[in-house]
C-alpha cells in the first residue's frame, strides 16, 4: 500500500491511497473460500457450491468490503503513525472515480484532509473580565413578594377588568402581513408603564389597539418575556398592535399569615413575617447568585475562544459539516450559521487541550453523582437523606443507560466543560462590580 500526503494549505492536504493485489488479495481469497464452505444454492449440497460460481455470484461484493476494510486499517495506522489531527475524518475528493471491483487491480483512493492548529492559551492574567456582585433591593423584594402573593392567592374570572389583572389573549401586528407577529400570551396590566387606562374596562372579545413601545416605555426586555422573542427582536417591534382579550384573571392577595409561610416554604420553616420576608429575600439572592455565575463562566468561555488564535481550514470545515450531517445541513445553511459552528469548533479545540494538558479527567462515578443530584433538584429534594439519594441513583443510573446513552454523554460533557472553566478562571483578571437585582436585570449580555 502505497500512501502519499500533499499539503494544499496550512491546515489541508490531499490524500492519495494506492492500494495494490497484494494488499488484500490473500485476505479476499481466504474470504471467498470461507463462503463457498457455507453458501447454499439451489441444486448444490450446503457447501458444495462450485468455487467459480461462488466467486461469480458474490466476488463483486466479497473483494468491495475486502478493499474496503484493507483501506481503512491503512488510513487509521497512517493518521496514527503520524500523529495528524484532523478535523473529522478524510473527505473523498471532487475527483475521485467509482472504483470498478469486477476483478483484482489496483486501487486509487484520493481524499481531502483537514488538520486543526496548535491551541496555545493567551497567559494568565493577560484577560480582564468583570464579576458581578449582586445584591437584592428593596424594589425587586417588592416585587417577588407580589408573584408569591399572585400565586399563592385566590384566583377570579371577573367579566370586567381592572387594573392589576392579567389579560390572556392574542397579541397580533395591526395591518396583519406574513411577517407579522402574531401570538398567545398573557398581558400583566401592572406591567403596562403608559396606557394602562385602555385596559381597564375591557370584557372577554375586545380589542384593544395600542402603541407597543410606547405601553412598556421601549423596555426592549419586558417586551421580550411578552412576545417570547430576543431583546433586539423585541426592540424593532414598531407601530400599533391589538391585543384581543380571551380571559381576565384576577388574584386576591392571601393573608400573610402561617398557611402562606407554610405553603411557599414548608411547615414550620419560618414563623413571622419579617422571618418569611427574610427567607424570600434569601432565596431570590441565592438565585442572582447562581445567575450571575453562570453569567462569569460564560464571560469566562468567550473571552478565552475570542483571544485564543486558531486558524480553521474554513473551507475544508464547510464541506466537511455538510458531508457529515448527511443532507441535514445545507451548504446554505451552514453559510448562515457558521460563525456559531467555528467558535464551537474552537470552544472545543481549547477544552480538549486544556484537559489534555492538566490531566483532568471525569469518573463513571462523577457522573453518576452529577445526575443523582440533578434529579433530586429536579424533584426539589437537593438535601435528600442518604437512603432517598441511594434510590435517587438507582434510578438515574438507570436514565445514564437509555436512548444508547445519551444522558451519560450529555452529563460527561457538562462535567467536562465545568472542569475546564474552573481551570480556565486562572486565566483572567477579576475585577468585581457590586449591582442591584434591577440593574442586574437590565443589563444586555
Amino acid at each position: 500500500m502505497e500512501i502519499t500526503l500533499t499539503p494544499t494549505a496550512d491546515l489541508t492536504a490531499d490524500l492519495a491511497v494506492k492500494i495494490s493485489p497484494a494488499d488484500y488479495q490473500p485476505a479476499f481469497e481466504k474470504r471467498l473460500k470461507e463462503f463457498g464452505q457455507k453458501a447454499q444454492m439451489k441444486g448444490f449440497r450446503p457447501g458444495k457450491v462450485p468455487p467459480a460460481l461462488v466467486r461469480k455470484m458474490y466476488g463483486k461484493s466479497l473483494l468491495a468490503e475486502e478493499v474496503q476494510k484493507t483501506l481503512n486499517d491503512g488510513l487509521t495506522q497512517y493518521i496514527r503513525e503520524r500523529k495528524l489531527r484532523l478535523l473529522g475524518e478524510p473527505l473523498p475528493a471532487a475527483d475521485q472515480e467509482t472504483p470498478n471491483f469486477d476483478n483484482p487491480q489496483d486501487f486509487t483512493f484520493k481524499f481531502e484532509i483537514g488538520q486543526l492548529p496548535e491551541v496555545k492559551l493567551p497567559a494568565a492574567g493577560a484577560l480582564p473580565i468583570t464579576r458581578y456582585r449582586v445584591t437584592v433591593d428593596d424594589a425587586t423584594l417588592a416585587d417577588t413578594m407580589e408573584q408569591v402573593k399572585r400565586q399563592f392567592g385566590e384566583s377570579s374570572d371577573p367579566e370586567t377588568a381592572e387594573a392589576g389583572d392579567y389579560l390572556t389573549g392574542e397579541l397580533r401586528q395591526a395591518g396583519g402581513g406574513e411577517d407579522a407577529v402574531k401570538l398567545r400570551t398573557m398581558l400583566p396590566l401592572d406591567k403596562v408603564q403608559a396606557g394602562v387606562g385602555q385596559f381597564v374596562g375591557r370584557k372577554t372579545g375586545d380589542v384593544v389597539t395600542f402603541d407597543l413601545q410606547a405601553a412598556f416605555a421601549n423596555d426592549a426586555k419586558a417586551i421580550a418575556t411578552l412576545t417570547g422573542l430576543t431583546r433586539d427582536q423585541a426592540a424593532d417591534l414598531k407601530g400599533d398592535f391589538e391585543f384581543e382579550v380571551e380571559k381576565i384573571t384576577r388574584t386576591q392577595a392571601p393573608a400573610m399569615d402561617q398557611a402562606l409561610f407554610d405553603k411557599v416554604f414548608g411547615e414550620g420553616t419560618v414563623t413571622g413575617e419579617e422571618e418569611f420576608t427574610e427567607k424570600v429575600r434569601a432565596t431570590v439572592q441565592e438565585n442572582y447568585d447562581r445567575e450571575a455565575d453562570k453569567l462569569f463562566n460564560h464571560q469566562v468561555v468567550d473571552a478565552v475562544v475570542q483571544n485564543t488564535p486558531l486558524a480553521l481550514p474554513d473551507t475544508f470545515f464547510r464541506r466537511w459539516l455538510v458531508v457529515a450531517n448527511e443532507g441535514k445541513l445545507t451548504p446554505e445553511k451552514v453559510e448562515e450559521n457558521i460563525d456559531a459552528y467555528s467558535r464551537e469548533l474552537r470552544w472545543s479545540l481549547i477544552r480538549n487541550q486544556v484537559m489534555e494538558d492538566q490531566k483532568l479527567e471525569v469518573s463513571q462515578k462523577e457522573v453518576l453523582d452529577r445526575a443523582t443530584q440533578n434529579l433530586l433538584d429536579q424533584f426539589g429534594m437537593g438535601s435528600a437523606s442518604d437512603e432517598m439519594r441511594e434510590q435517587v441513583a438507582k434510578f438515574a443510573d438507570q436514565q445514564l443507560r437509555q436512548d444508547n446513552g445519551k444522558m451519560y454523554r450529555d452529563t460527561f460533557e457538562a462535567i467536562v466543560a465545568d472542569k475546564v472553566v474552573d481551570y480556565l478562571r486562572g486565566v483572567v483578571v477579576v475585577s468585581e462590580s457590586d449591582v442591584t437585582a434591577e440593574e442586574f436585570r437590565t443589563m444586555s449580555f
